[in-house]
């Protein structure tokens, strides 16, 4: 069987959001005005690839090229840039028996990497894929490394969700404080959330690499609703918030919730507040993005979600992993390449 690859020229480029559209495999990130975002943030070039059955699509690929001193990468999504999952998306594969459409993902696939060693010819290739994209054998077949992470889902359409929450997560949304009031409220609550998580950071001195402005495109560029800031707030004082991504039939807890010391369980009644409004808008998956730090499963895992694995496949050519092998034993200021 072949696939044809290509890379999307300008009227493809035109129909690319409705190849996001019609794939089960994608998130708001696949959509073309988000990756260009991406690329101009991470100061990379975004490739758009296409696989063709004839002229029937049947898979999309985004890539982001980059380049580090001598060293090529490939990235799926960019890193650094708190994107969990991106890669490869089938197309057109709903009606097909497993005989044939396995047979036309591996060609899919075989034919992107075909692709990207003769157009690219990388050093390094990293892809994270997202969880309803499960069979990872392709690349295994081209010698990449596969290698399982998970996050949390939660089911939206069960009939009794809050009972599924932790006795203490049930009594702080039964109990709620009265005088706490939760809304979206767009960029002001983007600047209020991302402001909270980066001194959050700054006081763990540790690396938080996206802010404000960068958030802030990202709602200005999508569709409206795709990026929702939801802020908790009593006597007019932001105390916390999260802002969240939707896609298809799935809402992503992206940013935000971050540890606080005040007497008002905040995330609790955010998480409980974006579960039922996504719910009322005939969203089925509460995806809380990430499942991998036991300190963040702890809260995460109270209100009753399936751990789910997304998986990251990753190539190294010998000079690539004898440089790497070499950077990761300094200290990490000094860790360039392997990032």
């Amino acid at each position: 069987m072949t696939i044809d690859v290509k890379e999307a020229d300008d009227s493809t480029l035109d129909r690319w959001n409705s190849f996001v559209d019609e794939s089960k495999e994608t998130t708001p990130f696949h959509r073309r005005e988000a990756l260009t975002h991406l690329a101009e943030t991470a100061n990379a070039e975004v490739r758009f690839l296409v696989g063709y059955k004839g002229q029937e699509p049947v898979g999309i690929f985004p890539i982001f090229e980059t380049t580090k001193g001598p060293f090529r990468m490939v990235y799926s999504p960019p890193p650094h840039l708190e994107v969990y999952y991106l890669g490869p998306a089938l197309l057109n594969f709903s009606k097909l028996k497993q005989r044939k459409a396995e047979r036309r993902h591996r060609s899919f696939i075989d034919g992107c990497l075909s692709w990207i060693d003769d157009e690219i010819d990388p050093h390094y290739v990293d892809v994270r894929t997202v969880d309803g994209y499960t069979d990872l054998r392709p690349f295994s077949w081209n010698g990449f490394d596969v290698s399982p992470s998970y996050t949390y889902i939660l089911d939206l359409t069960e009939d009794d969700l809050l009972m599924q929450f932790s006795r203490d997560a049930r009594s702080n949304v039964r109990n709620r404080d009265d005088d706490c009031t939760i809304r979206e409220a767009g960029v002001e609550g983007i600047e209020a959330v991302i402001g909270q998580i980066q001194n959050r950071h700054a006081a763990q001195d540790k690396e938080y690499r996206i802010d404000p402005a960068f958030v802030t495109e990202l709602y200005e560029r999508l569709p409206e609703g795709c990026v929702r800031p939801y802020v908790c707030e009593r006597d007019g004082e932001i105390l916390g918030g999260m802002v969240t991504l939707e896609g298809d039939d799935t809402i992503y807890r992206w940013q935000g919730g971050a540890k606080h010391d005040l007497d008002v369980p905040i995330n609790d009644l955010l998480d409980w507040y974006i579960i039922r409004d996504a719910r009322e808008r005939g969203l089925t998956r509460y995806d809380l993005v990430g499942a991998n730090l036991p300190r963040l499963c702890r809260y995460k895992s109270k209100f009753g979600p399936e751990p789910v694995a997304y998986h990251t496949v990753q190539r190294k050519t010998t000079r690539m992993q004898a440089v790497t092998g070499v950077y990761r034993r300094l200290p990490s200021a000094l860790r360039v390449v392997s990032e």
